[in-house]
């Protein structure tokens, strides 16, 4: 897979779940990583797991606020002397139903927390560091994104405005930036366990390889494409779901 020896990570979203697991899959390779979330105490709890001060910084934030963002570039150079990988990780979905039904402000929010905002973070990143030293960019997109989803239509939406703005970032910053995405269905997470919790069998049943996705998985894929192992992939969205969409309609 490689090393990311003498490399700064920045990973938001990170106190928990997808973003810790893909923050300790880099961390085990060898880099040096900044974390992001909205809990002090939480952040506080991934950077001791993750190894402490040496190889660990939390920044706590809103992922919507551009000072936020802006912070948390900046610690990542001022403290561990670059910024090489970034990854997007920031999502939220605070409204279901159908589209028709959705309240638009409820809307408007999830596509600024999980689209705008991480289009901000690479514009800061990118004019902190990668424009003049490179970079590796993923987003955190979704199964979701890909085919409807119902209930969950807004939040699909907005993922899939996540795997377009890869293939439009990756043709802007190349070939100084690589940017690709991932998109996992569900995985046991506290963020997608009302998709999941009380009837894990049934849910994992419609997968192929039989279970739902781990942190882990999305992590190990994420170092790959951040790594020098993929420096010929780019503007791509790599589908982790358990072959479930391979599977089609019952």
């Amino acid at each position: 897979m490689g090393t990311f020896e003498g490399r700064t990570a920045l990973v938001t979203g990170a106190s928990r779940g997808i973003g810790l697991a893909i923050a300790r899959s880099l961390v085990a390779r060898g880099a040096r990583v900044v974390v992001t979330g909205r809990r002090p105490d939480a952040l506080a709890e991934a950077v001791t797991a993750l190894g402490g001060p040496e190889a660990a910084v939390g920044v706590a934030g809103n992922a919507g606020d551009a000072e936020h963002r802006a912070a948390a570039v900046r610690t990542a150079v001022e403290t561990f002397g670059s910024l090489d990988v970034l990854v997007g990780n920031v999502g939220i979905n605070p409204v279901y139903g159908p589209l028709v039904d959705l309240p638009l402000d409820g809307f408007r929010k999830i596509l600024d927390t999980n689209v705008v905002s991480t289009l901000g973070l690479v514009q800061e990143a990118w004019r902190a560091w990668m424009a003049e030293h490179g970079g590796s960019v993923l987003v955190v997109a979704s199964v979701a994104g890909l085919k409807a989803s119902p209930m969950i239509g807004g939040y699909g939406v907005s993922k899939a405005a996540l795997v377009n703005l890869v293939t439009q970032l990756a043709v802007e910053l190349g070939p100084t930036v690589r940017v690709n995405a991932v998109a996992p269905a569900v995985v046991r997470t506290r963020f997608a366990g009302a998709l999941y919790e009380g009837r894990e069998a049934e849910a994992a049943a419609q997968y192929p390889v039989g279970r739902l996705g781990e942190p882990e998985d999305v992590g190990e894929a994420a170092a790959y494409l951040l790594g020098d192992g993929a420096g010929w992939v780019t503007g791509q969205t790599l589908v982790l779901d358990g072959g479930a969409l391979s599977r089609g309609p019952a």
